[in-house]
């Protein structure tokens, strides 16, 4: 399964969110494959890769295959594609060419592993697109904040284009609560806000604010590596558990 982390508004912990999900799927048993949409890099940053070349962006414009782009991590069964800034320069690479849109998704067919998550920059540009286009599902992270909401209505409007244009199979899995701190009232009232808005699609898993989490990539590590008995730790592995069970469950519906 495919899973894009995405929100155009910045510091909502979604490449926080990407990186430990990842390590946790892979510390449950699954082969998981992180690719870092972000000229930015901090996903690669966040499992100790840095400056690797060839990278996601050579994959891209057709200089490498995606087998040459794919790196082993500290962590037992995750992989990571990561990026450079030198990604700010695909939008040009590719828009000149036919279907640019499907070159994500092209390039990843044919993987062997049980879950691609991929993060994307803080806007709804060329990264974002090919990372719709390529998903099975998107997961949004947003913050228990007054401004929650802000923006998620120009993010649903570009999900219902790619779906209608583009990825008819793509589906919201679910919305994250990160950086939560139940001590503020504001959090509980976002929260429940959210959950009259959202409904099922707001994930039981609720990430809270963590110094944990926000010291693991500087050590290169995933939070729920570096200290898993951290409560964002905690939270990322049960959020895991969450979407592994939500998978067995489609699985047997379809059955």
């Amino acid at each position: 399964m495919r899973i894009v982390v995405a929100n155009q508004k910045g510091g909502v912990g979604k490449t926080t969110t990407a990186v430990n999900l990842s390590a946790a799927l892979a510390l449950m048993g699954d082969r998981v494959l992180l690719v870092d949409g972000d000229s930015q890099a901090n996903a690669s940053l966040g499992v100790g890769l840095i400056n690797k070349v060839p990278n996601l962006y050579h994959v891209l414009i057709g200089e490498v295959p995606l087998e040459k782009a794919v790196y082993p991590t500290s962590v037992k069964n995750l992989f990571c594609v990561p990026s450079s800034p030198d990604l700010i320069g695909v939008d040009a690479e590719l828009k000149g060419n036919g279907d640019w849109e499907y070159r994500l998704r092209n390039v990843l067919r044919g993987t062997n592993y049980d879950w691609i998550i991929i993060d994307t920059p803080p806007s709804l540009g060329t990264l974002t697109i090919l990372a719709l286009t390529a998903a099975d599902k998107v997961i949004i992270p947003v913050q228990a904040e007054y401004y929650a909401l802000e923006g998620l209505g120009q993010l649903l409007e570009t999900l219902k284009y790619v779906i209608n244009l583009l990825n008819p199979r793509l589906e919201l899995m679910g919305v994250l609560v990160a950086m939560y701190d139940r001590r503020i009232r504001l959090s509980k009232e976002v929260y429940e806000e959210l959950r009259r808005y959202f409904g099922d699609k707001l994930f039981k898993s609720v990430i809270p604010r963590n110094v944990k989490l926000a010291e693991a990539p500087s050590f290169g590590k995933p939070g729920v590596v570096y200290d898993p008995t951290s409560k964002g730790s905690i939270a990322y592995m049960q959020l895991a558990k969450e979407i592994r069970d939500a998978k067995a469950k489609s699985f047997r519906k379809g059955a």
